[in-house]
């Protein structure tokens, strides 16, 4: 096969049941049958401009999408790419990983009607890619300096949106963030089949080569505590995220083979970077030849067990507490890990672990849907029918993610937080703190990556409004 053919069938049709190097042309032609998909224009062209833009509305960016659809299929990309890239600062990643299927498409109009959505997501990815490829993506341009800084903790989605429209507002940036990379969890926690790593890279290159200081490899608490960057700069964004996984409190949760998601997501994207990763290397999050049960329902989930099928391993299994209908996880994803093989076993728990010298089983109880619990779904409790054991190598625990506790690990005590551990902000968008901001999922719980780019936008313009009004009052004061 051509490196072409083997590029095509890695994508989320993957022919069921095969592996690349399996196929035939002939498995190749059926393919190109069965996913042949029209180009970006003839997709953009059904767009059928309604008069109320729904898939604009529950855009969390606001795009202008039925325009730049239009431009699209006038065949007039450059302008198509500008009128994207004028509400988000990184379309192209958003066009790859957004859950289209709740957001913009699950809204179109077409959709409604029975036709199927327009392919909004591939779109945006392909008049980015091709404005990247041309070399229409301009450089960030700074604006007039300011002769104040911002030091932006955390290198997400969050944090990255925040700093290029506070450089451009004039701003001295710098980036602080725990990883040797920046880009969060778009680069180690998101799998490179859905997001390569080029594509976050570029994004992080262009704000580098656009004055942004990046300091990565820096803890906030180790080298230097929250009062210190206070000091330092005039304003500070905590953009951290949420890292703390969700534990499970069962009998042999921590007998070896039993891992984090972001662990094992981690190990392989780092391997996909080319680093030393020796827990990859020995097996211990390296899915290849064993059977895989991963535990959660949402997309954190599904990057594992796709993840998994791509690592060779010898079964996927997942189990999901409540039914496919309750499932928080992409539809679109799961329709995915099906074509590829993944076993989905619902309304499912896990009880307790076996093991020996690591796991060797997962003992589960059946689940069943009750009475709705306080977010209105019905709340999933212990089938007395009985349980079941599922046979594992590797279990993988995917339940979401808590924020950490950022009081103590900052030095910063008299940081306010809500009950569930995320930073309590005003309509400002300000901490407790004088002059320290939060945005992305720190403040609202894991959530998309979407929302997170969102905040960043709507956190700098609340600062560059406080850091105004701290240099007039500087001006009036001298």
């Amino acid at each position: 096969m051509t490196e072409t053919m083997l590029k095509f069938v890695e994508t989320p049709q993957a022919f069921p049941g095969k592996r690349a190097p399996e196929l035939r042309a002939e498995d190749f032609r059926e393919i190109a049958d069965r996913y042949a998909t029209p180009t970006a224009e003839d997709q953009a062209g059904r767009c059928s401009q309604c008069g109320v833009p729904y898939c604009s509305v529950h855009c969390p960016l606001h795009n202008h999408i039925p325009d730049w659809l239009r431009l699209t299929a006038e065949g007039r990309l450059r302008e198509a790419y500008e009128l994207s890239n004028s509400t988000s600062t990184m379309p192209e990643i958003c066009g790859r990983i957004c859950p289209q299927d709740r957001l913009c498409e699950g809204n179109c109009v077409i959709e409604f009607s029975g036709h199927g959505a327009v392919t909004i997501g591939s779109v945006e990815k392909f008049i980015t890619d091709t404005a990247w490829e041309e070399g229409w993506v301009e450089p960030l341009a700074a604006g007039q300096p300011r002769g104040q800084s911002v030091g932006v903790v955390g290198a997400g989605p969050a944090g990255l949106a925040a700093a290029e429209y506070l450089r451009g507002y004039g701003y001295e940036v710098h980036v602080y963030d725990r990883y040797d990379r920046a880009g969060g969890l778009l680069t180690y926690g998101i799998p490179g089949f859905k997001l390569e790593k080029h594509v976050v890279m570029r994004r992080v290159e262009r704000l580098k080569q656009g004055g942004i200081v990046f300091h990565e490899g820096f803890e906030v608490g180790r080298d230097a505590s929250l009062d210190e960057l206070r000091q330092r700069h005039d304003g500070v964004l905590i953009a951290t995220g949420v890292y703390k996984p969700r534990a499970i409190k069962a009998p042999g949760v921590g007998s070896d083979g039993v891992v984090d998601a972001l662990d094992f997501l981690t190990a392989s994207n780092r391997k996909g970077f080319g680093d030393a990763v020796p827990a990859f290397d020995d097996g211990s999050m390296n899915a290849e030849g064993k059977h895989v049960v991963v535990i959660g329902g949402g997309d954190t989930a599904m990057d594992c067990v796709r993840t998994s099928i791509r690592q060779g391993a010898a079964s996927v299994k997942c189990l999901y507490r409540r039914d496919r209908a309750n499932m928080p996880g992409s539809q679109r994803e799961v329709a995915n890990a099906e074509e590829e093989g993944v076993e989905f076993v619902w309304l499912s728990a896990p009880e307790a672990f076996a093991a020996s010298e690591r796991v060797t089983s997962v003992k589960a109880s059946r689940m069943r849907l009750g009475a709705p619990d306080a977010s209105g779904r019905r709340a999933p409790e212990v089938d007395p029918a009985g349980g079941f054991d599922v046979s594992a190598d590797l279990v993988i625990k995917a339940l979401g993610f808590d924020a950490e506790d950022l009081p103590t690990m900052f030095g910063a005590p008299e940081l306010g937080v809500t009950r569930w551990g995320t930073l309590l902000v005003g309509k400002t968008l300000m901490t407790s703190l004088d002059g320290v901001f939060a945005a992305g999922d720190i403040v609202r719980g894991a959530s998309l990556v979407v929302w997170a780019i969102r905040d960043g936008r709507d956190v700098s313009a609340a600062m560059h409004k406080y850091l105004k009004a701290k240099a007039a009052a500087a001006k009036v004061a001298a």
